[in-house]
C-alpha cells in the first residue's frame, strides 16, 4: 500500500489497523491449529497428561500444519510476484 499521500497521523492509524488485522489473522490461524490438532489427537481424558501417542500426534499435526502454511505462503508470494510482474509489463 502506498501511504505517501496520507498525513503522518493517517499513516500511523493505518499502520495500527494493519497490525491489528495481522494479529487477528494470526490468532485465528493459531486457534484453528489448536482446535484441529486437539480434536484429532486428544481422546483419552482419564489423565491430565498427554499419552506418548497423543503427544506424537500433536507434534505431527502441528508440523504438518506449519509446513502447509509455509507452502501456501510461498505459493501466494509467487503468484503475487507474477501478478505484479504482469501488471508492470502491460
Amino acid at each position: 500500500m502506498d501511504f505517501s499521500q496520507m498525513s503522518s497521523a493517517e499513516q500511523a492509524h493505518m499502520t495500527r489497523v494493519i497490525e491489528r488485522k495481522q494479529m487477528q489473522d494470526f490468532m485465528r490461524m493459531y486457534s484453528g491449529l489448536v482446535e484441529r490438532c486437539f480434536n484429532s489427537c486428544c481422546n483419552d481424558f482419564t489423565s491430565k497428561a498427554l499419552s506418548s501417542k497423543e503427544e506424537q500426534c500433536v507434534l505431527n499435526c502441528t508440523d504438518k500444519f506449519l509446513k502447509h502454511s509455509e507452502r501456501v505462503g510461498a505459493r501466494f508470494a509467487e503468484h503475487n510476484a507474477e501478478m505484479m510482474g504482469g501488471a508492470g509489463s502491460k
